[in-house]
């Protein structure tokens, strides 16, 4: 594994228009990695551990939050796969994003549920006929609903519930006096002072 300064010598060593396509390169990772800035800040600011430890303890009941979404999501892609499995073709529809099978169904819905032109996937599953092509671009009337609940469950109703999570962890262990994470921190003084 090379060092970091013989990179930098092999940079210098570049010829021609080959060091103008390498050095925006290198300058990016170095804005990348100013993110860890955030690590030493984390170690000196208290309001930041707390909220690092809180994110740390929640990890289980985030994970069960998450397993939820995926059941929501499955659950949908069933029903995706029902209504909308002859719409092969349209607007934002294509051989990547459409509801022809299981897999296909269930991306297309976690894309959706990212909030990326829902709206538009929602116009070409609409279509009916005499207005559409049957088993191409033939949807169904009940798209809207279908697609108004989902985007509202999943945008709104699912990312609360991660929100709460944390919340609640917050609360369970900096608001009382009294609270876990206290009574280790004095603990583990206690401990170091007497056993270093």
């Amino acid at each position: 594994m090379a060092s970091f300064l013989d990179i930098i010598i092999s940079l210098v060593n570049i010829e021609g228009n080959d060091a103008f396509r390498v050095l925006p390169q290198i300058a990016r990772i170095l804005r990348v990695l100013r993110v860890t800035r955030i690590i030493k800040l984390a170690g000196k600011n208290e309001g930041l551990q707390a909220l690092m430890q809180t994110i740390t303890l929640s990890v289980g009941a985030l994970a069960n939050v998450f397993l939820l979404l995926l059941l929501v999501l499955f659950i949908f892609s069933i029903l995706a796969v029902f209504f909308f499995a002859q719409l092969t073709e349209g607007e934002v529809i294509s051989e990547y994003r459409n509801f022809t099978d299981f897999g296909q169904s269930f991306l297309t819905l976690f894309v959706i549920a990212t909030g990326e032109n829902w709206n538009m996937l929602m116009y070409d599953c609409i279509d009916t006929p005499p207005m559409c092509e049957a088993g191409k671009t033939c949807g169904t009337s009940l798209a809207p609903l279908f697609y108004i609940i989902f985007v509202l469950f999943v945008q709104n109703v699912m990312l609360n519930l991660f929100i709460l999570v944390i919340i609640t962890q917050f609360e369970t262990y900096y608001v009382s006096d009294d609270n876990p994470i206290k009574k280790f921190s004095k603990n583990l003084e206690l401990f170091m002072k007497t056993w270093i």
